[in-house]
C-alpha cells in the first residue's frame, strides 16, 4: 500500500511540473517582448497592415499560380480587431451566415499574418469552388494553389483539425525571420 501512495505521490508531483512548464511556456510566448522560442503574436498586436513577409509570399503565390494558369484573388488580408468582431457576430448577433470562429485578436488577420484566397475565372466571376479545374491539367485549381502556398512556407486553414478554412493561408510568428 505504501508503494502505491508514493507512486501516485510522483505522477502527481510530475503532472504539477508539467502544468507549471507549460504554463510557463505559455506564459513567455505571449508576453516576454523577445521569446527564446521565436516571435509571439504579441510582438505583431500594433499591425495596422499585411506583414512584409506576408506580402512578398503573397506576391509570390499569385506569380506562381498565374504561371500554372491560375488566377488567384486575394479577398481578405488585414482585419482590426473591430472588423473580426464585426465578422464573428455574422449568424451569431446579426443576420447572415456564420463565417468565422475567431473574434477580435484570435485571428492572425489581426495580425497582419493572413490571407485569404478566390479564384477568378475566366468571365471574371469570383469562385470558392474547390473541384474547380480552370486550367484543365486533370487537377483541383483550389489544391494546386493549396500547394504552393504551402511550399511557400504559409500554414493553410485546409489541413487544420477541427474547423477547417480552405480559403485562409497565415505565417505563424515563428516562422518569420
Amino acid at each position: 500500500m505504501n508503494k502505491n501512495m508514493n507512486a501516485v505521490g510522483t505522477i502527481l508531483k510530475l503532472l504539477l511540473v508539467g502544468i507549471i512548464v507549460y504554463g510557463l511556456i505559455f506564459f513567455v510566448q505571449k508576453n516576454w517582448p523577445i521569446s527564446p522560442f521565436g516571435p509571439s503574436l504579441n510582438e505583431f498586436k500594433d499591425a495596422t497592415d499585411l506583414h512584409p513577409a506576408v506580402v512578398e509570399k503573397r506576391d509570390q503565390l499569385i506569380e506562381q499560380t498565374k504561371a500554372q494558369g491560375i488566377d488567384v484573388v486575394i479577398t481578405d488580408s488585414f482585419r482590426s480587431f473591430e472588423e473580426q468582431d464585426e465578422l464573428y457576430a455574422r449568424g451569431r448577433t446579426t443576420e447572415g451566415q456564420i463565417v468565422t470562429y475567431s473574434k477580435g485578436g484570435e485571428s492572425y488577420h489581426n495580425y497582419g499574418l493572413a490571407i485569404d484566397f478566390a479564384l477568378r475565372i475566366d468571365n471574371g466571376d469570383i469562385i470558392w469552388d474547390m473541384e474547380y479545374d480552370g486550367n484543365g491539367n486533370g487537377k483541383s485549381d483550389w489544391m494546386e494553389v493549396a500547394e504552393i502556398g504551402k511550399e511557400l512556407g504559409f500554414e493553410w486553414g485546409g489541413d487544420w483539425e477541427g474547423f477547417k478554412d480552405y480559403p485562409h493561408f497565415q505565417l505563424r510568428p515563428e516562422d518569420i525571420k
